[in-house]
């Protein structure tokens, strides 16, 4: 490989370089971005453009090589890369958000940016990714409009310092606190990640504040690359459309754009009309005339919301629509469930609980042998829409709105000591009309508390939307008047507004963000605003909720497994487990409880029905009891007897010996006379010696115990005649 330039900025206490070489000429752009001992490579290709697109067919691809963790990683009967992970799925997805906006969105050429980790150190290669992305298509011949820039900010537990790109060892879950990933271009804000537990807004925009000045060190540095190594961007010429298609559209469409948009009648039955007239007029020019509806929609929307406050559904900016929150009742084999409408958005989420072994088990080039206690799922048919399509399966965004609805609930979720168990929701999209993801997150709030887990308080989230003058473009004040804040957007309001802006949390505070936009970027300052105004939807939608349901259960649904644990010594775990698992696997067999896990701590995580964990968890307990004197056994079992005394069952698995002379306080000639095999007969312990074996006494817990039993002390310890010959006529 041969390096062509290098190029360094220092950021975060490390260096950050960006490498240009001839391993990879045959792409439009490329680079490798090396930032601590992490590494990765992008390509940007341009392909030609393709006949009959109607939209801007950008792809962005994460590839995780196993090499990079310098790992033999896969099953054991694949040992090569597969389907990318959920977590390299989203940061392809953070990488496409960011530069998606920057593209004009005319563009009918496939683009393609692969991001290819080559090696894995402490440090996170989703940064490096769109930084990566930015370098490339802004040296390559890809018309684009960046560079934008890429950091993450942390802040952990008890420290007040924000954190420039903290590494992994930093990112520790049970000590962050914030988790910030921000990219931007020119001042502006663009993408937002955000990971949580309950922070402030005024912390969350301080955050942005200290990313966007690195954004601009960055952005100045990506400008000095680029206008030394980029090459002259191709000319493209769109297609404008013709005078006659325009005046069509006034004569016959114009009038009736505003009633049809914000009346009953909707703007796509307004199209349907529009695109019936071209075909019967202008035929060759049906892709213009869809464009140019479109484009005039966005105007009309955007102007009557700057200017007059209107929206299409007839809301105020900060109305909220009906809400309707549901826990429990739809099926009792289900163990939690909850339903949350917002306006036309309706989502059903369900849980599940499991044991331990139930824990999804990760093995990726990030995080490998781990397990995942807590799995949520989102799921988005084609009939939430009113259309028809493939069922089943699922895609890139409903793996995206799964984790962000993950993300809002891990913060408030018990830990594993607490509340031992293994949770699945499923959030399936009933119907939608804007911000699914959402009203997920209050359905799997509701369905949490229905099924009894001792969340530590709710969550709900909302999406904010704003509608901005184009002339604010490329502008890092705007202003009062240039802009609106829409509360709850719906379907339309996404598709056509600037901003969708994902707020997720408590009271309290912000447990997740995630934003996208459809312009160059919006200002920190008009964040904040609309930050303040998801505070007070979240509160009146935590509100709907509380009185569906206001604690969480008292108890498990009594269709979930019982969990128990139990701590015991790690120098015990080889004991319950036994040789080849014998005795574990005994114990489950007897107890006939489902599952037991043992970890390497000596943590015991017994799962079980109708008092089967109950009994495995007094087997296991009796296995690693550490016996002391003075201990007390009322019914312990005779199991062998002996010349010199008789063995005692005092436990499953433990047995100690009563000497001859431990069982009356006077002598006894034979055992016989006194204990038979198989009786009950109360134990104390008297000692253990130094082979740990146990002594036992009969006499020391019921000195009357032999007399009862018929022998006379008088007569040296045998059993008196009579009793005998009573129980010699008896047989």
């Amino acid at each position: 490989m041969r390096i062509i330039k290098e190029y360094a900025i220092e950021l975060g206490g490390k260096k950050l370089l960006a490498e240009f070489t001839d391993l990879t000429d045959q792409a439009n752009g490329s680079v490798i971005i090396r930032y601590g001992n992490t590494a990765v490579l992008v390509t940007a290709v341009m392909g030609a453009e393709k006949e009959g697109q109607s939209w801007f067919p950008l792809s962005v691809e994460f590839e995780e090589k196993f090499y990079a963790a310098g790992a033999i990683l896969g099953s054991r009967f694949r040992r090569r890369e597969g389907m990318p992970s959920e977590e390299a799925i989203l940061s392809a997805r953070v990488v496409d958000r960011t530069i998606r906006p920057l593209f004009d969105q005319r563009l009918r050429r496939d683009v393609q940016v692969v991001v290819t980790v080559l090696s894995l150190g402490n440090e996170d290669p989703d940064v490096l990714g769109v930084i990566g992305a930015s370098l490339a298509l802004g040296t390559s011949n890809i018309p684009w409009g960046g560079p934008v820039s890429a950091v993450r900010i942390g802040r952990t537990n008890g420290n007040p310092e924000f954190i420039v790109n903290p590494d992994y060892s930093e990112r520790v879950a049970e000590e962050e606190k914030l988790d910030l990933l921000a990219c931007g271009k020119d001042g502006n804000i663009n993408m937002i990640e955000v990971g949580a537990k309950e922070a402030k807004n005024e912390d969350i925009i301080e955050g942005l504040k200290i990313a966007r000045d690195i954004h601009n060190q960055i952005q100045e540095w990506q400008k000095q690359i680029i206008a030394e190594m980029g090459r002259e961007k191709i000319n493209i010429e769109f297609k404008e459309p013709s005078e006659e298609l325009k005046s069509l559209f006034t004569e016959k469409i114009e009038p009736k754009m505003l009633e049809a948009v914000f009346g009953e009648l909707g703007a796509y039955a307004l199209k349907d009309e529009w695109m019936k007239i071209v075909s019967e007029n202008l035929p060759e020019e049906k892709q213009d005339a869809d464009d140019y509806f479109e484009n005039k929609i966005d105007e009309l929307v955007h102007r009557e919301a700057i200017e007059n406050d209107r929206r299409q559904d007839g809301r105020g900016m900060d109305e909220i629509r009906e809400l309707y929150a549901e826990a429990g009742g739809l099926s009792p084999v289900i163990h939690g469930t909850g339903i949350f409408y917002r306006g036309g958005t309706h989502v059903l989420s369900a849980l599940t609980l499991g044991g331990p072994e139930d824990a999804q088990l990760i093995d990726t080039i990030e995080y490998q042998d781990t397990k995942k206690r807590y799995m949520h799922h989102y799921n988005f048919p084609p009939f939430s829409v009113g259309e028809t399509g493939r069922v089943g399966g699922f895609n890139r965004r409903m793996i995206g709105h799964g984790a962000l609805a993950e993300k809002a609930l891990v913060p408030v979720l018990p830990s594993k000591e607490e509340f031992p168990y293994t949770i699945r929701i499923v959030s399936e999209t009933m119907a939608s009309n804007g911000s699914s993801s959402q009203a997920s997150v209050c359905g799997s709030t509701l369905a949490l508390m229905d099924a009894g887990v001792p969340i530590k308080a709710p969550v709900a989230g909302i999406a904010m939307g704003l509608m901005s003058r184009e002339d604010n473009v490329g502008k890092t004040e705007w202003e009062k008047d240039s802009y609106k804040i829409l509360i709850d957007i719906q379907g339309p309001e996404d598709h056509f507004g600037d901003m969708d802006f994902k707020v997720a949390g408590t009271r309290d505070g912000v447990t997740a963000i995630q934003m996208d936009v459809k312009v160059d970027g919006v200002p920190v300052e008009v964040l904040a605003e609309a930050l303040e105004k998801a505070y007070e939807a979240r509160t009146k939608i935590l509100d709907v909720m509380k009185a569906a349901i206001a604690e969480p259960r008292e108890d498990i649904n009594p269709n979930a497994p019982k969990i128990l644990s139990i701590k015991i010594k790690e120098d015990q775990i080889g004991l319950v487990i036994g040789s080849g698992g014998k005795t574990i696997n005994d114990i489950k067999e007897k107890s006939g409880c489902s599952e037991i896990t043992i970890e390497e701590d000596g943590s015991v995580f017994i799962t079980g029905v109708g008092g089967t964990a109950e009994k495995a968890r007094d087997m296991i307990e009796a296995i690693t009891h550490e016996y002391k004197a003075g201990e007390k056994f009322p019914n312990a079992k005779v199991t062998r007897i002996m010349d010199f005394g008789a063995f005692v069952q005092i436990a499953d698995n433990t047995e100690g010996l009563v000497h001859i002379s431990e069982i009356a306080p006077f002598r006894i000639n034979n055992v016989r006379d006194v204990l038979s095999e198989g009786e009950q007969v109360p134990v104390i312990i008297k000692e253990i010696d130094e082979k740990d074996r146990i002594n036992l006494s009969i006499k020391d817990i019921d000195p009357d115990f032999a007399k009862r039993k018929g022998v006379d002390p008088m007569s040296t310890g045998k059993a008196n005649d009579s009793k005998k010959q009573h129980k010699q006529s008896d047989k």
